[in-house]
């Protein structure tokens, strides 16, 4: 029978034994728990989970394989990946390379045969907290030594931005959108050149003027890891150019829209991850079931006064899941409207997001007439 040859610490003490697979190396990071059935390739490849070491409650990764159509970026930052198992043979006529394979050429560390029901248990008992993949033969002194003495991270957007513009064109466009990229996923570019915008991708600390010097239409905030107040050039371009233009953010994007009207935001328990979420649209009524991957929210009572309104709610814990300002024709949710594989109740947003582009373009032609 195969040995335990690795081990999850967790800063409380706690040890998880389990199996190398992966890049095989030690890491310390956040550990939080994801609750999606499918989409393990996106979550590993979305930006957003930069250095956390996620555990996945589905006990089966990888049966499908790894399909190279479906990355969320080029260079996966993800911390590790924790299963309970970890398939070897995939069966699906479109995948390249198995979940193992992806992760070592990544270089990101999994560990499998973990008691992944017991553990998300934990997290959502005590909270996210700091954990330590390493060798079976560590001391437990040692890995909580190594976990206290590495450093907290701060500033990850800096790591994930792309560091030059680059562009993303489509056929019969009709819209020029620049992306603010806090760590953006490709399906939000698909999903935005779907609907015939020419999508322009920018550094997350570009100034103002060269953004505005691309003619846009529309301004596109990202969704991202880490702290959003540590996210501040970002937060005073919102401030810059709200009411100038349409704009829209995602997940990070919308904790920035909110901290830039005065908002506040606040650290959750243990966060909100996985595809199976219900929120309340409060301008139609409807249910919908959202994507979502987050440590952070904003506090609802500090939205009064700021101009924004709440648009979206969530039906488990209450947080505040969207909002907007007509004046400003500014909107965003805290939830994935782009997520793939799914859910895709919510795809009706970037019709907003046009519907507001359309709108603004024929106001400034009447203007300029």
């Amino acid at each position: 029978m195969k040995e335990a040859d690795v081990k999850l610490v967790l800063e409380n003490g706690q040890e998880f034994p389990g199996f190398s697979c992966g890049a095989g190396r030690t890491i310390v990071g956040e550990v939080v728990f994801n609750t999606s059935v499918v989409g393990y390739q996106e979550i590993l490849s979305d930006p957003s989970y930069t250095n956390q070491i996620v555990v996945m409650t589905y006990p089966l990764m990888g049966n499908y394989g790894i399909t190279d159509d479906d990355f969320e970026t080029k260079s996966p930052t993800l911390g590790a990946m924790v299963m309970r198992e970890c398939c070897e043979t995939p069966s699906n006529f479109r995948y390249t390379k198995t979940l193992d394979e992806t992760l070592e050429e990544a270089k990101i560390p999994g560990i499998s045969g973990i008691d992944t029901r017991r553990l998300t248990r934990v997290i959502r008992d005590e909270g996210c907290m700091r954990g330590a993949i390493v060798g079976i033969d560590t001391p437990l002194e040692e890995a909580l030594r190594l976990i206290s003495t590495t450093p907290a991270d701060h500033d990850v957007v800096a790591k994930v931005s792309c560091k030059k513009r680059w562009f993303s064109r489509t056929q019969n466009q009709k819209f020029n959108v620049v992306a603010i990229d806090c760590g953006i996923k490709y399906n939000i570019i698909r999903s935005l050149n779907a609907r015939g915008c020419n999508v322009i991708i920018v550094p997350f600390d570009m100034p103002a003027e060269q953004i505005m010097a691309f003619n846009p239409d529309g301004i596109f905030i990202s969704n991202g890891p880490g702290d959003p107040k540590d996210v501040e050039p970002v937060k005073n371009l919102v401030e810059r150019l709200r009411g100038k233009l349409p704009i829209f953010g995602i997940c990070l994007g919308h904790q920035i829209i909110s901290l830039a009207y005065g908002a506040e935001t606040y650290k959750l328990k243990f966060g909100h991850r996985g595809g199976n979420h219900p929120v309340k649209n409060l301008l139609n009524g409807k249910i919908e079931i959202t994507s979502q991957n987050h440590n952070y929210a904003v506090r609802p009572e500090s939205l009064e006064g700021t101009g924004l309104k709440i648009t979206h709610f969530n039906l488990l814990d209450h947080t505040v899941e969207g909002v907007r300002s007509d004046e400003d024709r500014i909107f965003s949710v805290q939830y994935h409207p782009e997520s793939a594989p799914g859910p895709q109740d919510s795809g009706y947003l970037f019709d907003i997001f046009i519907k507001d582009m359309e709108q603004h373009k024929k106001e400034m032609e009447v203007r300029n007439a």
